[in-house]
């Protein structure tokens, strides 16, 4: 009996890991298409986009230099950089310090700003496009220090959503062992609470790296091609009816993923810690 039940469940493990397997290889397949098509030229790229390269269509990494020189990726990239990184820290920072004092504040005022975070969540930004185009506009926001408090508004919904139900799991113990130590609030947030929320933090990161790199409308809206990002800089090599050379972008493309795929893989496993860690603690 025992014998049948391992059969069946290494039947079903192995149904599983092949189900999953077909559905990672669907989801890369674009991914791989794209790095396939960046080594062919202009033409080979419409003509066979699902054939391998050969020697007629080969272009070694004419592609990747000559894209760089075409998007100015250099400058792109340092924009991109700047606006994530800046971006992401504001988003961790305080949403984590707003989360920890709505999650612990008595005042029904904190209770109902929650759920205006909550309801932020599924405001689309379709629905705010033009207004807030025209209040940055005004305000002069549209720059790229501007352009961070734009991130940190849109950011913060689900930053502070998520850091909310990891304070929660935070013994309120910890808290007063250090404010009988000494410490005032600030001090036992960032010495104390804020290193316990460095799971939930990573998460935020990441989710919100992610987001803010590969963002097109946002910075396209705001800041224009003055102050062209990565995905900015890869629209740009659309011309006119028939002068797109693919090639290129297919290069720039894979260029432009490269980083956050890294910093994705660098992290993915605090996803997890991250998101289950409220379930889980005390």
């Amino acid at each position: 009996m025992n014998d049948i039940n391992a059969k069946k469940f290494t039947t079903g493990n192995i149904i599983t890991i092949a189900a999953l397997g077909i559905v990672s290889l669907l989801f890369i397949a674009p991914i791989l298409l794209v790095l396939l098509n960046s080594f062919k030229g202009k033409l080979f790229v419409l003509d066979t986009p699902f054939a391998f390269p050969n020697a007629e269509s080969f272009t070694g990494f004419d592609n990747y230099t000559s894209g760089l020189v075409a998007t100015g990726f250099f400058s792109a990239f340092g924009w991109s950089l700047f606006i994530t990184v800046f971006s992401v820290a504001a988003i961790v920072l305080f949403s984590a310090m707003t989360a920890w004092y709505i999650t612990r504040s008595p005042l029904k005022f904190c209770k109902s700003l929650y759920f205006v975070f909550v309801f932020a969540m599924i405001v689309p930004f379709q629905m705010v496009m033009f207004p807030l185009t025209t209040v940055v506009t005004t305000l002069r926001l549209d720059n790229p220090l501007g352009i961070l408090l734009v991130y940190l508004g849109f950011g913060s919904a689900q930053a502070v959503f998520l850091f909310s139900g990891f304070v929660k799991s935070v013994p309120l113990a910890v808290e007063e062992a250090a404010t009988i130590d000494g410490c005032t609030p600030i001090t036992a947030f960032f010495a104390v609470i804020f290193p316990m929320l460095a799971p939930i933090a990573i998460t935020v990161a990441i989710l919100n790296a992610m987001w803010i790199w590969n963002d097109f409308l946002l910075p396209y809206l705001l800041i224009g091609s003055e102050y062209r990002t990565i995905p900015v800089a890869v629209q740009y090599l659309r011309g006119g009816y028939g002068s797109i050379d693919w090639g290129y972008m297919m290069a720039v493309i894979i260029m432009a993923v490269i980083p956050i795929i890294a910093f994705y893989f660098a992290c993915q496993r605090h996803i997890i810690e991250g998101v289950t860690a409220g379930s889980v603690k005390g």
